[in-house]
């Protein structure tokens, strides 16, 4: 949730990169942030309520020479945004500085053990707690700082990522993770903590990833990383891939606009890595034996928002491809409904950032009853990535905004290979229908650049429609998990009331919201579903409602009772979720551009919610 960077260099000032970190850090949270350097043998710390502009301000005129500092920008748990809940938390003694991501489960029993000690505390915070036990392991400096850190550690209970630094230890930046994201940068000028790879990469593309329960002892020119118990451990260095300008805007006014624009290539990518001749599809990162694929029983697909419905797709493409039976959960319901697992069935997580905590602990609980976990996920060394059996790289790039787009149809083509491959192997689906639809999936890239063409008439569209109270997004089979992302898409960055549903669902209770004044999107491609829809359709047009409908190329059905039309190119059915993404992401996009919204960072949400 939270974003941390630190940093530790041999000879240039920290400050700047401080605040660069932060910057490409936000979309992690925003609702305030802060710093800590040692300056001149002593902590200066500097934080702020708000947006990371605010800190900006406070920090502008700052002569700051210091080599060694962390920084912070927060989505909210324990305590409202405020200044004194913002990070970095000091130590009574104003020595030791922490920035926290998690929570720490036990922090009122360890408050309550601080405060019969006298420590006094200034904020409403669990992370606050940290910075008071490592003050007090450390016995006035006598402890060096990485031993007062694993001392404080061994007592919490819970979830973190931390960085901290200390007056007393001037040349040493500590980190520690257990749940939570942080990565280790390896630079040529000096060495790096960071929540993510974007706050980084302008300084090195040199990462060691971590695992939970270990702490990294920096300094300008080394590192070395360590277990709770102090043993050794050692990190293969890996070399990321991603450029700089992926982590930039690149001439667009917002990621989220950025993001949505990559898609044909991201997707063309993926075709052209994992079936580059058309015939054979290839994931050489599987690592699972086909003879455990020939002999799973079922597929139980876990993840949470946008992943989910991703997965829900999935779900649809598995059970019209193969003979396999496909269920489909939330993760954060998951493990908590007592499923019934074993070594039969395969379970498929799906996450951007490999992070989420929901889908993690499902995994975590499938792996105990003997699954095999299949994961796919964008971020390579990720925890998910690192806990799985096997993974299905996305290779989508970093994805800023908070809305989720190109992660969404990158996860959707490779569930679809995954699942033609499935078939393959299984024998399932005959070579001449697999190579029918890859040459369909193939021609995605050019069809979905079609639909971007359309771009001013979607935005024109958003404008009539962008001060309703609310919507309702309506889809059957394919489309049904279209629908759910649709609504879920204007809720997340327009704050508009929106619902989806299955079309067929809404005569049992959403009918009764329709009126004159309910824009209500209708996706209604050409397939088995069409004749369907268009009877649902024909109810929302008895009842006055402002039909705006996705069509294939050439319905003149629909177009002559909808009020506005946009189409997409004619596809395989199971194929036209791909498609249909676009206009519902341009639609949200331009509603919430309207209302004056801030699109990359909405109120509340954070990217990667690492939080359960």
């Amino acid at each position: 949730m939270c974003g941390i960077v630190g940093c530790i260099y041999k000879k240039e000032p920290v400050l700047d990169f401080l605040i660069e970190g932060l910057e490409r850090l936000e979309y992690r949270g925003y609702d305030s942030s802060g710093v800590a350097v040692i300056e001149k043998g002593a902590l200066f710390t500097s934080k702020q309520e708000g947006k990371l502009n605010q800190l900006k301000k406070a920090l502008k005129g700052e002569n700051c020479s210091s080599f060694i500092g962390i920084g912070h920008t927060r989505w909210a748990t324990h305590g409202r945004p405020s200044q004194a809940n913002s990070h970095p938390h000091t130590d009574i003694d104003n020595e030791i500085a922490i920035v926290h991501n998690g929570i720490i489960e036990n922090f009122q029993e360890l408050k309550s053990e601080l405060i019969e000690q006298g420590v006094q505390f200034s904020s409403e915070t669990d992370s606050e707690v940290l910075a008071h036990l490592i003050h007090n392991q450390s016995q006035a400096g006598k402890i060096p700082l990485e031993e007062a850190v694993r001392l404080s550690l061994k007592k919490a209970k819970g979830a973190y990522a931390i960085a901290v630094i200390s007056s007393r230890d001037p040349e040493k930046l500590v980190g520690a993770r257990l749940g939570s994201p942080l990565i280790v940068g390896i630079g040529k000028n000096g060495n790096y903590l960071a929540s993510d790879v974007p706050a980084i990469l302008k300084q090195t593309n040199k990462v060691i990833y971590p695992n939970d329960g270990e702490i990294i002892l920096l300094t300008a020119d080394s590192y070395k990383v360590f277990d709770l118990d102090k043993k050794s451990v050692k990190h293969k260095v890996h070399t990321i891939e991603w450029t700089l300008d992926q982590v930039t805007k690149n001439g667009y006014d917002k990621f989220m606009l950025k993001e949505i624009h990559e898609q044909p290539k991201v997707i063309e990518a993926i075709l052209k890595q994992r079936n580059p001749k058309g015939e054979q599809i290839s994931f050489e990162e599987l690592n699972i034996d086909e003879a455990v694929l020939k002999g799973i029983e079922r597929i139980s697909i876990v993840s949470c928002g946008t992943a989910y419905h991703a997965g829900f797709f999935i779900k649809y493409f598995l059970e019209n491809n193969t003979d396999l039976p496909v269920d489909i959960d939330v993760a954060s319901e998951f493990r908590y409904r007592k499923p019934k697992l074993n070594s039969k069935i395969l379970v498929l997580t799906i996450s951007q950032s490999g992070e989420t905590a929901d889908t993690l602990a499902s995994l975590r609980l499938a792996k105990s009853k003997g699954c095999q976990i299949l994961s796919i996920v964008n971020v390579m060394g990720s925890t998910i990535d690192r806990e799985s059996d096997g993974v299905i790289y996305t290779h989508a790039g970093p994805e800023i905004g908070v809305a989720s787009t190109k992660a969404y149809t990158a996860q959707m083509t490779c569930g679809l290979l995954f699942a033609l491959y499935l078939a393959q192997l299984r024998k399932e689906m005959d070579s001449k229908s697999i190579k029918a639809m890859l040459k369909e999936a193939h021609k995605l890239p050019e069809m979905i650049q079609t639909v971007l063409k359309q771009e001013k008439h979607i935005a024109e569209i958003a404008s009539q429609h962008a001060y309703a109270e609310s919507a309702l997004y309506l889809g059957r089979g394919f489309n049904f998990p279209s629908a759910l992302e649709g609504a879920l898409k204007n809720k997340e960055i327009s704050y508009m009331h929106a619902e989806g549903h299955a079309a067929g669902e809404m005569k049992h209770g959403p009918i009764a919201l329709i009126d004159h004044k309910l824009p209500v999107f209708c996706i209604c491609p050409d397939g088995d579903s069409y004749e369907k829809m268009v009877s649902n359709v024909k109810e929302v047009e008895a009842r006055k409602g402002l039909i705006i409908s996705i069509l294939t190329e050439g319905d003149k059905n629909l177009e002559s009772i909808s009020k506005e039309t946009i189409f997409i190119p004619k596809i395989k059915e199971d194929l036209t979720p791909l498609l249909v993404a676009i206009p519902l992401q341009l639609l949200a996009f331009y509603i919430a551009e309207t209302k004056g919204c801030d699109i990359d960072q909405p109120r509340n949400l954070a990217k990667s919610v690492t939080v359960e």
